[in-house]
């Protein structure tokens, strides 16, 4: 009980970081990388709810990325239907999309999965490259109107868009949360331990693949719309297995597999980059070996190797605690 308490006064004190960070700073340009970093954390939750729960790496999180940043690129530009209606519909096209896909790629296990999912992720980077009369393709798409006003709030200004992407991540981090620790998590769970199990235990597999699938598309094309709405540019190389690979380093880092994972990986690497700036050139040989290193030494990330010291640190404390009792009945 008071574990809960200390967690749920960690999770409030984050979130207040989290709204008063504008006020803190006073400075447009780290604004703008925390809404960057914002986005980002919400692909990373649906990357993570596939490949950390349910044990299925997809390499196609990207193209999915993709197609919810065009969907509502495309709709208001060249559909022109309104922002909302296009921002609900631009996740809802690519859980459709997705859950085709998946009833194929699923048929796959493992590393064929993986390789089949990178090869669906570059076709849809190369669709969206080479289809110039509807994406535009290397010219990009300009032109994405920011989010429309609600009554009398606008978001036209980075402070409001911060917000906005900030309200949204609290709801997907909620959603997640209910998710894993649902019924439906629990299956994620136990087919990524072993399907074999799972099966006998009368689980349907295929069938709670695919949810996990297509739960992890919708939030791929979820952070995708808001994307496309922040930068309101869009260029193919959004669907590049480059930034597959990036969510994918967001993910290990923070801790594959747990609720606060996606937020340290994220927030850590991005800020990160940015201070590395100067070393443009030299950054993934920086990045690599400490990757590599925490693969080694924490292959549940950084989150995970708190989780694993809080552990022994209780055990020790229970082992001292039995200690003294023995002592004190001597």
């Amino acid at each position: 009980m008071v574990t809960k308490f200390k967690q749920r006064y960690v999770v409030i004190l984050l979130i207040l970081l989290a709204i008063l960070f504008p006020l803190i700073t006073q400075n447009g340009y780290y604004i703008h990388v925390m809404t960057l970093a914002f986005i980002w954390i919400i692909a990373v939750y649906g990357l993570n709810l596939l490949a950390g729960y349910t044990g299925y790496l997809s390499l196609a999180h990207a193209g999915f990325f993709a197609i919810g940043a065009y969907a509502l690129g495309l709709l208001t530009v060249k559909a022109e239907v309104g922002f909302w209606l296009a921002f609900i519909l631009a996740p809802i096209i690519t859980t459709i999309i997705g859950f085709f896909i998946g009833l194929i790629s699923l048929r796959t296990k493992e590393h064929f999965f993986a390789i089949y999912t990178l090869c669906v992720g570059y076709v849809i980077y190369l669709v969206i490259d080479k289809w110039d009369s509807l994406t535009e393709g290397v010219r990009g798409l300009m032109g994405i109107p920011a989010p429309a006003n609600i009554g009398p709030i606008s978001f036209t200004s980075p402070l409001s868009q911060y917000y906005l992407v900030l309200a949204i991540l609290l709801i997907v981090i909620f959603v997640i949360y209910r998710i894993v620790h649902s019924l439906v998590g629990r299956t994620f769970i136990a087919i990524r331990n072993s399907e074999p199990l799972a099966q006998s235990l009368g689980i349907s597999t295929m069938k709670n693949k695919l949810i996990s699938f297509v739960l992890s598309t919708f939030f791929a094309g979820l952070a995708g719309a808001l994307y496309a709405s922040f930068i309101r540019f869009l260029g193919p190389e959004i669907g590049s297995t480059n930034i597959t690979f990036d969510l994918l380093m967001y993910l290990i880092v923070g801790g594959i597999g747990t609720i606060s994972g996606p937020i340290v990986g994220t927030i850590l690497i991005v800020w990160l980059s940015q201070n590395l700036q100067f070393l443009q050139d030299y950054r993934m040989l920086i990045f690599g070996p400490l990757l590599v290193l925490l693969i080694i030494f924490a292959p549940r990330g950084l989150v995970g190797l708190f989780n694993d010291w809080r552990m022994k640190l209780r055990e020790r404390k229970g082992v001292n605690t039995r200690y003294s009792e023995m002592k004190k009945g001597a």
